[in-house]
């Protein structure tokens, strides 16, 4: 609807709500003298009523909540109200011109009741027309928030707190301190933990679409730790020093004198420290005399 139409439907309306207070005001005017106002205040009265009723239309239209549950309820009174004076101007002829005072009903608590309700009017005007200004002068629209804009501000705090949130790695358990024995008794080194832990994917925020998924992945399941028990553990056959010596032999063939220690030693053959240092001195004196027998040979 363009804005030549609204405008012609506005007017259209004001017309008919004039000519509807035209025909209300009549029969108030004339009740207002019936129950003993002078001509300016019978003048006056319909406004009272009708002016009223459109005072808390409008006060509909912008109060909200309570307020507005109250301002509808004092229509609905109003209306009520200016219906019934109208009914009774209709049903009692005797009320048209409003010159004399008389009975609006020939049932005294009835008429009683009417006479109650057409004075109270201007009393009630007063009280609910102040209450209704008030709350509309004080009323207070809701801010109106963009949609998108929230969206927005919801999916980039969701992605920073993704992003803020880290996982420290699991802690890694200290190797035992090897322990000398004098027997060449197996050692099982400990098993080393590692928890499932979950891998989270960075996210990505998009302007026009929502948050990815987070993608989480779980390793293999754990593993036992601790020490294996002795009636648990695999027999190994006993290796007699010759078989370490020669074991020993062809796995640091290849290493230097620096690299030949003990503990690098029992670390390879995996046997005692004792037996470690052992070894070491054999080899050291197995590689002093081929360094000494090409020495003999030239000499």
């Amino acid at each position: 609807m363009n804005r030549f139409a609204k405008t012609l439907l506005v007017a259209a309306l004001v017309g008919v709500v004039a000519m509807a207070f035209r025909v209300s005001w009549n029969a108030q005017h004339d009740v207002a003298r019936t129950v003993g106002a002078d001509e300016t205040a019978a003048l006056l009265y319909p406004f009272v009523v009708d002016g009223l009723m459109a005072l808390a239309l409008v006060a509909t239209l912008v109060l909200t909540g309570k307020d507005k549950t109250f301002a509808l309820r004092v229509l609905a009174g109003y209306t009520v109200a200016s219906l019934v004076l109208n009914y009774v101007h209709g049903l009692v002829p005797e009320l048209h011109g409003g010159g004399e005072r008389m009975q609006l009903a020939d049932w005294d608590p009835a008429n009683w009741v009417l006479v109650l309700l057409a004075t109270s009017l201007p009393v009630g005007s007063i009280f609910f027309g102040s209450d209704l200004v008030a709350k509309v002068l004080h009323h207070r629209a809701p801010p109106i928030t963009d949609q998108d804009e929230s969206d927005q501000l919801t999916t980039n705090r969701l992605g920073s707190d993704l992003h803020e949130s880290t996982i420290e790695p699991p802690p890694v358990v200290d190797e035992p301190p090897a322990v000398e024995s004098a027997d060449p008794v197996p050692v099982i080194e400990p098993v080393r933990m590692v928890e499932s832990v979950p891998v989270v994917e960075p996210v990505e925020v998009t302007e026009s679409g929502p948050v990815k998924a987070v993608a989480a992945a779980e390793s293999g399941p754990r593993r036992a730790t601790g020490r294996v028990p002795q009636s648990a553990r695999t027999p190994r056959p006993t290796r007699t020093p010759d078989e370490l010596l020669a074991e020993a032999r062809s796995v640091t063939a290849d290493w230097s004198d620096a690299e030949l220690t003990a503990e690098a030693i029992r670390k390879a053959v995996r046997t005692s420290s004792a037996n470690g240092r052992t070894l070491r001195e054999a080899l050291k004196a197995e590689r002093a005399e081929q360094e000494e027998s090409p020495e003999a040979e030239a000499a």
